[in-house]
């Protein structure tokens, strides 16, 4: 525990510098795109549609669409879990290599390297707002208004960032010392959006023990929070105090153990380089 205390404190004495270097990171991964930034807004669009015709209409019905989920439309459920997607991906792959793609430059600042990750997650999670922003506006067009129900969004977007810091400790650590695990990470992600309730509702399809042991996926829990605050369903983390409770045990377990093994390895990243 002590070692997470200090990490956490890392966190906080840098959080000045993890905003201007998340800015620097995001404008300079688009600094060669015409059109920049709204690359980050365009590609998860293109996706989306994608994946809506391919699971609303291609493996339905023979194309007649797919009905509702949970009594709301295909489209603006699977949007509703894919906004949150688009930032936890990325985020998680490109945060796993942070530590071995930068410390050479960033170790010659006086810049704790337990900070690196986060900036890198931080950069992903502005194009999340654009995107979040986006969405929220076509909701409004869909029958799904703004309601009292979106107070609870920055509380799922403190959680998603929390529950990504933490297992980037460990990805980013490990990377670090055995480049195989970045593969690994890559791999696993893959499989976290059909383990997800994101593209199908695993409750109206599993059954309840299967969707039980779905829901060890911290994932899991974030997307349903953010379902039931775009679309209006109830106060998620509420209703579901138990969930609640496990996932940020989790959170805190996960960060406790990144943190050891990073103060643990972090004086011997270089040699691994």
């Amino acid at each position: 525990m002590k070692s997470a205390v200090t990490v956490f404190k890392e966190q906080i004495s840098s959080f000045y510098l993890i905003q201007r270097l998340s800015l620097y990171e995001l404008k300079s991964s688009n600094k060669n795109n015409y059109l920049g930034m709204l690359w980050e807004v365009l590609n998860p669009g293109i996706q989306i549609a994608i994946y809506w015709f391919v699971f609303g209409y291609g493996l339905k019905s023979g194309g007649e669409g797919r009905g509702e989920v949970d009594g709301v439309p295909f489209f603006p459920w699977l949007l509703a879990g894919m906004v949150v997607w688009f930032f936890i991906n990325p985020a998680i792959v490109q945060a796993s290599k942070s530590i071995y793609s930068r410390i050479k430059m960033l170790s010659k600042m006086s810049f704790p390297l337990s900070a690196i990750p986060s900036y890198v997650i931080m950069s992903k999670f502005y194009p999340h707002l654009y995107l979040t922003g986006i969405s929220i506006l076509m909701f409004q067009f869909m029958g799904y208004p703004i309601s009292i129900y979106y107070l609870q969004l920055p509380y799922y977007m403190f959680a998603v960032i929390a529950v990504i810091v933490a297992i980037s400790l460990i990805t980013s650590t490990l990377s670090t010392i055995i480049r195989d695990v970045q593969m690994v990470v890559q791999s696993v992600v893959r499989m976290l959006l059909y383990l997800s309730p994101i593209l199908w509702n695993m409750e109206e399809l599993l059954s309840e023990k299967l969707v039980t042991i779905m829901k060890i996926n911290p994932f899991y829990y974030i997307v349903e929070g953010y379902r039931s605050a775009l679309l209006g369903q109830g106060w998620y983390f509420i209703e579901h105090m138990e969930y609640t409770l496990y996932f940020w045990a989790l959170v805190l377990v996960l960060f406790a153990f990144g943190s050891f093994i990073h103060l643990k390895f972090r004086r011997h990243f270089v040699d691994f380089l």
